[in-house]
């Protein structure tokens, strides 16, 4: 294969993704930037939101999680098919009988300024470090394939792919990732159906030959039914909800593009059409696993499961098929990093400096935004460069686990303002915050002495937001402001 045709590929790809940041971002204010003016279109949105929700990492991990735990990833979806019920028809509702540009401004309205600071500040901090270590790790395979063989170093394809990102978001913003994650998640999904077909002709099975071959090597068992299993069903089923109301609702990223919808209606739409399509496209990823799978024990390959995937397509599959699968690449790696830098510009503006508080000129609220933007990218390519320095995968896990961690807080912050009237002393909201994430991580690492054999999966995001939810109860006794007698936020 020519060298220079991947990365051709590439910056024609931006060049399509460039075209159509200049024709979504004229005459773009701040206040569109943020809100997209409240004229995306649902179906745009539920579509777009396949891309935001199934990153790089999924896009490579989840297909070879297959080899090793079957089809037991579908439990965590199906949780998260519940979880977007609650998304939609009680979430939604509460963002637009407020009329939130940032969902934080919520946790103000209920429980006052330090909550607001607080969750707005978990936000940035989780999303930073998921979106970065995306990028690093789709960077990686990137650097593999496309970067390494023209001479580009780590560091260089790093600063490429941070200013195309930048190139095209710094000035449409929520509009413009709107249209970009839809042509993107197509992209995706080609990639995604064009392997599966390719590799059942290569195999030179009928559909139900290969289904019943996949069966007899137990790769497509969905059920884990050992409760002290960490993929035990329930764990997995619940804990998926909850990551779902956690992740998705509680996330300024996912909810931005959701509230640049005109209507409530629309929205809740797109939500429940966007949780059956990921029924479909999940299973899909996961019949790519399993066919994996069984072509590499067919053929005696020992691969680590998150290179099974791109090294099997680049060695037994045409090249033409290996071209697409890097565009569905890109495509997996785009919409995880740009709509991350979008919110995160859009969160700092309004939760931190305080544009919905401050009477600031359009032309300063720019300045502002732009700086903010920029400066989010240039913490994106250190934290990049500083993961490479490490190489060390335990410490890309670890960064996963701190940053689940820190959505049981918002959980329990949320759940307390929806589901009490009662108000907590704003002095002790940092240190319950703090305290309940602290208190579930060291639960988590003595499980095993506590309950013989027991591991903690997913649940411990609920546990992590019962546990500030609770402490959140107990001081609002010590509240002068208790209980409150304002309408349900509902």
């Amino acid at each position: 294969m020519n060298q220079l045709l991947l990365p051709s590929i590439l910056f024609i790809y931006f060049g399509l993704l460039l075209a159509i940041a200049y024709f979504t971002s004229k005459n773009a204010s701040s206040h569109s930037f943020f809100t997209g003016d409240k004229k995306s279109p649902w179906y745009l949105v539920a579509f777009g939101m396949i891309g935001t929700s199934l990153s790089g990492v999924t896009f490579v991990s989840v297909p070879g999680a297959v080899s090793t735990s079957a089809w037991h990833y579908y439990q965590l979806v199906l949780g998260f098919f519940a979880g977007y019920f609650v998304v939609a028809y009680v979430l939604l509702p509460l963002y637009y009988k407020h009329q939130l540009n940032s969902i934080y401004r919520y946790l103000e309205l209920r429980l006052g300024l330090s909550a607001y600071q607080w969750g707005a500040a978990y936000f940035i901090l989780s999303r930073t470090l998921g979106a970065t270590v995306r990028l690093y790790l789709v960077i990686n395979v990137l650097q593999l394939f496309v970067f390494e063989p023209i001479g580009l170093e780590f560091w260089q394809a790093t600063l490429l792919i941070v200013l195309m990102i930048l190139a095209y978001t710094l000035k449409g913003g929520v509009k413009t990732i709107v249209w970009t994650d839809t042509l993107q998640t197509f992209f995706m999904l080609l990639a995604l159906v064009v392997c599966i077909v390719t590799l059942q002709q290569q195999m030179d099975f009928s559909w139900s030959e290969l289904w019943a071959h996949l069966q007899q090597k137990e790769l497509t068992e969905i059920w884990s039914l050992n409760p002290s299993n960490s993929d035990y069903f329930w764990k997995h089923f619940i804990g998926g909800a909850f990551i779902t109301i956690a992740m998705t609702g509680l996330d300024q990223e996912m909810m931005q593009k959701n509230i640049s919808v005109k209507t409530l209606k629309d929205a809740q739409k797109n939500m429940v059409v966007f949780s059956f399509t990921l029924l479909i496209v999940n299973a899909l990823f996961l019949l790519l696993g399993s066919i994996l799978s069984y072509f590499a024990l067919q053929n005696g390959l020992n691969y680590a499961p998150d290179d099974l995937f791109p090294q099997i397509i680049q060695t037994y599959l045409p090249s033409g098929v290996f071209i697409i699968f890097i565009i569905g690449l890109i495509s997996a790696l785009f919409p995880s990093v740009d709509g991350a830098i979008t919110a995160l510009t859009a969160s700092f503006c309004i939760d931190i400096i305080g544009f919905e508080r401050k009477n600031l000129p359009e032309s300063e609220r720019m300045r502002l935004k732009q700086i903010v933007h920029i400066s989010f990218a240039v913490l994106f390519t250190l934290l990049v460069f500083l993961f490479k320095w490490y190489n060390d995968k335990s410490i890309v896990n670890l960064i996963f686990l701190i940053a689940g961690y820190t959505y049981g807080p918002l959980l329990g912050l949320f759940a307390f303002g929806i589901l009490t009237k009662r108000k907590a002393p704003g002095a002790f909201i940092p240190f319950i915050v703090i305290l309940a994430p602290v208190c579930c991580y060291v639960l988590s690492q003595n499980a095993d002495l506590i309950w013989k054999g027991y591991q903690f999966g997913n649940e411990m995001l609920l546990l992590n937001g019962i546990l500030t939810f609770v402490l959140l109860l107990i001081s609002s006794l010590f509240s002068k402001a208790t209980p409150t007698h304002e309408t349900s936020p509902l």
